[in-house]
Order: C-alpha cells, then structure tokens, then sequence
C-alpha cells in the first residue's frame, strides 16, 4: 500500500477469520452462549472485521465508549467521535461472564463471530444521547435507536468467521484493502470521498466536480445500511448514481463503492466519524456539506464544518473539503454558491428534500436544474411504484 494515505492508527485492522482457525472458531461457537445483534450492530460488526472502523478490533469497553463521548478520541487519544458498541438486556448480562467468548449471531441465528468479552458495564443512555446527538429526544431517530437497545454494553475484540451475506450491490461491495488497490491500481495518490444517503442531484454534483479539480480521482460512497424509513431506497439510490456516472462524469476519474453502514444522524460528531472512515478506505480527501449527516432541526448548517476546528489536522490524517449551500443562479446560469455567487437570492432555484417528494408524488418533475432528467425520472418512476 506504498504512497496510499495511511489507515486511522497506522494500521488496517482484519478481524475475519480464515482457514483451520476459522473452522475450529466455528465449531467454538456452536457450543457456547450467544446474543443475537440488531441490524446496526451487525453493520458495525462487519466494518470492525474488514477494517473500516480501524483502530477498533472489537466493541467498546467501558473506558473508550466513555472516552469516546466525552473527549471525542479513544483512551489513547485518537480521534474518534461516535460509540461502536454491543448492548444486551440485563438480564442476559447476567447470564455472561467476563473473560469468556460468546458466539454472535444475526436475526436469523447465523453465528458471524465470536465476542472475546472482556468487560460488561452500565449503559448510560442519557448521556450518550446528549453528548453524541446533543439531545435526549426520541423524535431524534439516532437518539430513539439508543433508547431501544439494552441497558448494559458488552466490550472487547471479534473474531468474524463468516461475512454478513448481501445479495445486492455485489459488485460494488469493496473493502478498504479493495478500495486502496484500486487507488493504486488507477494511479490515484489523492483521493476525494463522498457520503450520501441521498441520490445526487445538481447541488451534489456541483461539490464533487469542484473537488475533483484538486484531486485525482472520487470515490462515491453511498451508505447502504441501516437508514429511516422516510429516506429513498437504496437499489431506486443506485440506479440514479450509476445513471448519473453513465452519462455526467469522467468515468476513469470515478469510483462507485457501497459503504455498508448504518445511519447515525448524528450531525457533527458523523462527519468526523465518516471522515475517518473514507480515510481507512484510502481516501485522502473529505467532502462535508451543509448540515452533514443531519436530521430534522437538530444541527446548525455549518456545525459539521466547525467541529474539525477542534481537532489537530495531523490526527484527524484526512483533509476536509468544506462547501457551502449550493443552488442554481439564473443570472450566473449555472450551479454556484454563497460564496461564489453575488445575485440577490430570488435568482436561485434550491428545492428541499420535502418539496422535491411532493414534486414526485403529484407526478411532478423537476426541474433540470435541480436534478438531472435521468435521474428525475428514475426517482418519479419509483414514486409511482410506492
């Protein structure tokens, strides 16, 4: 991986087991205790197995969930912004010992690794809910995720015997040692990630073509996990990525990879989160917009931006691209923003999320210089389907 960005803490993590070990693992498993994760927590399994939420082997013991909420870094000090942990209900935490192995499992009581517990400790919702997404609402829908789970956290490393099983997006579906071999297949020395859990439409585009000036390649990022209900479909998503790159974008300049994550919305402290992680995939560059995996009224527009002027830059490792609100200026014709633009705001075409749905819903297009036709079309085509 020569010349590549180097992963969060130095080093790639791997916790997937291969061969006689992860045979004898599995037969382990079959015959010891077991807890069965939530959809997020399998997720999260995963990205701690390939990698993708390097330094981390394993779900937090009490010192870096703590750590972690108060100080945004583990107890060494890195930079980390969002818990990764195992809850269980009390009362299955009574039945588990510490310094033991439990066998984890899906919904479907498909063992997927082993929990090396070292460490079963309260977990204090509140202050998660505060300290993470700054409030202690339900309506919140990261805050209510906290709330459903179990009173008491479960800490220490895994060891994956078998993957997660997708059957969509498959070719799209790359690890960070993937992604960073094809960084240094294609000569990419710098690279720019995107998050969305969106589909891209003019604003978006506008912000990747500006970043791709100053670097060699992108690296589109759609999270495919866990999201709200309310957010547009993952596969009706894909179909408008792949559609815009057919047709708008330099195709040896750009990359579309699944990030198999679960949601958050939890505005600043997930894009620093999302940050680190595009930067265990080899990205060297970050995209942050306005109001970053925000929700609802929750966040300032701009705070995801003024939470990296808390970190050290060389710990942090990857360099934020910062952008302001975009839209279409009818005096400039074409995509602008604040700061690039001088016309009065009646000149601008911006859409919300909102109107855009309702747009569709009543069979209403828009306009091309909110989205792409091809991409209205996708989105309208699916909205009469619902």
């Amino acid at each position: 991986m020569s010349g590549l960005i180097e992963p969060h803490g130095g080093k790639l993590v791997t916790r997937v087991l291969e061969g006689e070990v992860r045979d004898e693992a599995l037969k382990k498993a079959r015959k010891i205790k077991k807890i069965v994760l939530s959809d997020r927590e399998v997720s999260d399994l995963e990205l701690i197995a390939i990698g993708g939420f390097s330094p981390i082997e394993g779900f937090m013991t009490k010192d870096d969930y703590h750590s972690t909420m108060d100080t945004m870094s583990l107890r060494n000090g890195l930079p980390w912004t969002i818990p990764v942990t195992l809850s269980a209900t009390k009362e299955e935490a009574g039945n588990l010992k510490e310094n033991t192995d439990i066998a984890l499992v899906d919904g479907k009581n498909t063992i997927l690794g082993i929990l090396h517990l070292e460490e079963v400790y309260s977990h204090d919702k509140e202050k998660e809910a505060l300290e993470v997404y700054g409030t202690k609402e339900d309506a919140h829908p990261g805050v209510k995720k906290v709330y459903e789970m179990g009173e008491m956290l479960l800490g220490g490393k895994v060891s994956v015997v078998k993957r997660p099983e997708h059957d969509d997006f498959k070719e799209y579906r790359l690890d960070p040692k993937d992604t960073r071999g094809l960084f240094k297949e294609k000569g990419w020395k710098r690279v720019v990630g995107f998050q969305t859990r969106n589909p891209i439409h003019r604003a978006h585009e506008y912000i990747q073509k500006c970043a791709l000036e100053v670097v060699d390649g992108l690296m589109i990022h759609p999270l495919v996990g866990e999201t709200k209900e309310d957010d547009i479909p993952a596969p009706i998503r894909m179909r408008c990525y792949e559609t815009l790159i057919e047709n708008y974008y330099p195709k040896d300049r750009v990359c579309l990879v699944v990030f198999p994550a679960a949601m958050r919305y939890a505005g600043p402290r997930e894009a620093v989160f999302h940050a680190l992680i595009r930067k265990n995939y080899g990205c060297t560059h970050f995209i942050v917009g306005r109001d970053h995996a925000g929700v609802g009224k929750y966040y300032g527009t701009f705070d995801a931006h003024y939470i990296f002027d808390e970190f050290d830059p060389a710990a942090i490792g990857i360099t934020p691209l910062f952008f302001d609100y975009t839209f279409y200026c009818k005096k400039c014709s074409g995509m602008a923003s604040y700061k690039s633009c001088p016309h009065d705001s009646s000149e601008h075409i911006t859409l919300s999320g909102t109107k855009v749905r309702e747009m569709l819903k009543g069979g209403n297009t828009p306009p091309p210089e909110f989205s792409r036709p091809e991409v209205a079309g996708i989105l309208a085509e699916a909205m009469k389907q619902r």
